[in-house]
């Protein structure tokens, strides 16, 4: 079975850390977020896999070249202009047509026993079948419905935080599909599966199966889930923060759950509390930050969010 991991997004959410790479390929714990999911992929014997790439594509293709390193075969699909999830997948179409494939976003970390969802996707005979998890916390997360038979009946809204209600299931962008879904998706076109594709099958009758999994999944789409995660991984590792490469640390400075990447220098004096610093940022003497993110000012051509402080950019995490 092969394998396409979805990569091309801008990352407008994880601005700007997506300055200069692609979502999944910024650090997650040292090592671009995007390689997670090949060595994933690579555990369950998927070893040649399609990468879509758009914005920054180079970030990924240095991340991961051909595969080798990873004992994978990696073939990349350059989209001219984003086409959404499902359009991906229409333009990959010559690479997928020909078996059934899986699809997973470039911008997760997980354990899912993808032997299991496949289990699922032969006994139900499905079309597709969507991996799920319960979202307890009613993340902003699309609700998924099912029906008597447990395979999927349409996809909802955000679930209401302050509902009380049974636990609501979400997807976690991990799928199975059979080549006739290229049925189902429209050519040539921007799409997306759960809007465009999937309500089309079920109306036709077909089967959309739901596999439902305890295993773990994170999702690092947001600067506070990059944060938060990050710092959830380093505790189980005893760890308080994390350093890039050439990261220098003056003697006086107090540094206590943050992430620093390449080259980051901190000077005397400076305190920084659950903050995430880009590549070559200099943090001057005496500076304290809390729960921020920055990065070089030089690196941005347009300010959307934040502001200037001296040769940085300072964006609050929400």
């Amino acid at each position: 079975m092969r394998a396409m991991i979805l990569a091309a997004g801008f990352g407008t959410r994880l601005w700007p850390l997506t300055i200069d790479r692609t979502k999944p390929a910024i650090p997650f714990l040292n090592k671009p977020l995007i390689c997670y999911s090949v060595e994933y992929l690579s555990k369950f014997s998927i070893k040649e896999i399609v990468v879509n790439l758009h914005h920054r594509g180079e970030s990924v293709t240095q991340a991961l070249g051909d595969g080798k390193d990873f004992g994978v075969k990696i073939f990349y699909s350059e989209e001219k202009e984003i086409l959404g999830t499902s359009g991906a997948m229409d333009y990959a179409k010559d690479w997928l047509k020909d078996d059934r494939f899986l699809v997973i976003n470039g911008k997760v970390i997980t354990d899912i026993d993808l032997n299991a969802a496949l289990e699922t996707h032969c006994k139900r005979k499905a079309l597709a079948t969507l991996i799920l998890k319960e979202n307890p916390q009613r993340e902003r997360f699309s609700k998924v419905l099912l029906d008597s038979q447990g395979n999927i009946e349409k996809f909802g809204d955000f679930p209401d935080p302050n509902a009380i209600e049974d636990c609501p299931l979400m997807f976690t962008g991990i799928q199975i599909l059979e080549p006739e879904i290229f049925n189902y998706i429209p050519p040539n076109q921007f799409s997306h599966s759960t809007t465009d594709v999937y309500p089309k099958a079920i109306a036709d009758g077909k089967i959309i199966a739901a596999h439902i999994t305890k295993g773990r999944w994170y999702e690092l789409s947001t600067l506070a889930r990059y944060l938060d995660i990050s710092l959830r991984f380093l505790k189980e590792q005893g760890k308080d923060s994390i350093y890039g490469l050439g990261t220098e640390i003056a003697p006086s400075a107090s540094i206590k759950e943050s992430i620093l990447w390449q080259r980051v220098k901190v000077e005397e004096g400076a305190k920084l509390y659950q903050v995430i610093i880009g590549d070559d940022v200099r943090v001057p003497a005496n500076t304290k930050l809390e729960r921020v993110v920055v990065v070089r000012r030089d690196k941005c051509l347009e300010i959307e969010q934040g502001e200037i402080i001296g040769e940085n950019i300072v964006v609050s995490l929400k």
